[in-house]
């Protein structure tokens, strides 16, 4: 059983590990808490891609200070590595430290560590525990955990909608259906993932930056484009890549206007690549997969249209629904996904389900998060 005092230091950790949200991708959030005679000595959270992590951070905390961590219990939020990646294993300065204790609140899953930084710090006679507040260490990371134990992103489609269910007016007007609030929490989550996916449809009517703006970040996330047959204008804000990186994925798109785009590119980084699948169109699964592989993308925070939208929840793409509810009626309008494969159902039990995950009022608009039931 764990004591008061153990909730009180690991929920103090996962404090801090929210702290890297925006800074710590591809790597997880992670924070950690030092703890010598039932008093913080030390804490810290990961750092941006290349330098500390959160144990390391700690340490050189409590030194900062004047502590001695020897005799010391660690509370992290995810199991220390033990391998040599950009940075030394963690293991190893927990048993040089003198650490005596070490409390995870979950095993990582990165097969590289899956249990053996624990297994190292017991073989030094540590006391090692594990589980604590494990279900929201593992919210936290649920991005990282899913693409290391499937090899995929975790995809999160944000829409914002009048109450009955329009993303925009007939003639394409959709500026603002949401209060400025919900669009400064949009912004959150953007900041948060490691891409933000869109389709040609939004970037010829709205030419979006797509970067992150209304909150403080030290990053831009990467901007991915699903256009199957090229037709971006190479002057597209989205292009724009002193602004932020930008990659496209096309699929039967002719030769000439492959050529033609690159040259018009040339000089700016944009990474074009060809994933074709059926009539012509982008492969989306094989897009996420290649983003989980190729740019190690945790979070997809898609802002699309209700064609893209449709396509990647038909293909099974989609792990979250994230819905900001305006109240108003707008009657007529273009709803929040094309989905074809449902228009002739004859029964209400062979709609899509979703569940309901959390519920929050964002200045006048109502939050709502969803997961596929199944």
């Amino acid at each position: 059983m764990y004591s008061a005092a153990d909730h009180q230091f690991m929920s103090q950790a996962l404090s801090l590990a929210h702290e890297a949200l925006f800074t710590s991708n591809p790597n997880p959030r992670v924070g950690c808490v030092l703890v010598k005679d039932g008093r913080v000595i030390g804490q810290g959270h990961t750092q941006a891609v290349g330098f500390a992590h959160a144990e390391i951070m700690a340490l050189m905390d409590a030194k900062s200070q004047g502590h001695s961590v020897a005799g010391a219990t660690a509370y992290v939020t995810l199991e220390p590595c033990c391998h040599h990646g950009r940075t030394p294993p963690c293991t190893e300065s927990l048993i040089a430290a003198g650490i005596s204790t070490v409390i995870a609140a979950m095993e990582d899953p990165n097969p590289l560590v899956a249990g053996q930084g624990l297994q190292a710090l017991r073989a030094a006679g540590m006391t090692v525990r594990c589980g604590l507040l494990e279900k929201e260490a593992a919210e936290l990371n649920i991005g990282f955990i899913q693409r290391m134990r499937t090899g995929m992103p975790f995809v999160r489609m944000k829409i914002a909608a009048s109450l009955d269910g329009r993303t925009a007016l007939d003639n394409g007007v959709s500026q603002w259906i949401t209060s400025s609030a919900a669009r400064a929490d949009g912004h959150r989550w953007r900041a948060r993932a490691c891409c933000i996916l869109t389709g040609i449809g939004t970037v010829k009517e709205d030419d979006p930056q797509l970067t992150v703006r209304d909150v403080a970040s030290t990053r831009q996330p990467l901007r991915v484009l699903i256009d199957s047959f090229l037709d971006v204008d190479p002057t597209a804000k989205i292009l724009d890549t002193q602004i932020a990186p930008t990659m496209i994925f096309y699929g039967a798109a002719s030769k000439d206007r492959v050529d033609h785009l690159n040259h018009e590119l040339a000089d700016s980084n944009i990474q074009l690549v060809s994933l074709p699948g059926a009539h012509g169109k982008v492969d989306l699964q094989e897009t996420l997969r290649y983003l989980a592989e190729k740019r190690h993308i945790n979070e997809v925070h898609v802002e699309a249209g209700f064609k893209l939208n449709g396509s990647l929840i038909q293909s099974h793409c989609v792990d979250e629904l994230l819905i900001y509810l305006a109240p108003k009626l707008l009657g007529s309008g273009i709803g929040l996904a094309r989905l074809p494969e449902l228009t002739q159902l004859e029964s209400l039990a062979d709609g899509l389900e979703w569940q309901y995950h959390e519920q929050q009022i964002i200045g006048s608009d109502l939050r709502i998060r969803l997961r596929p039931k199944s």
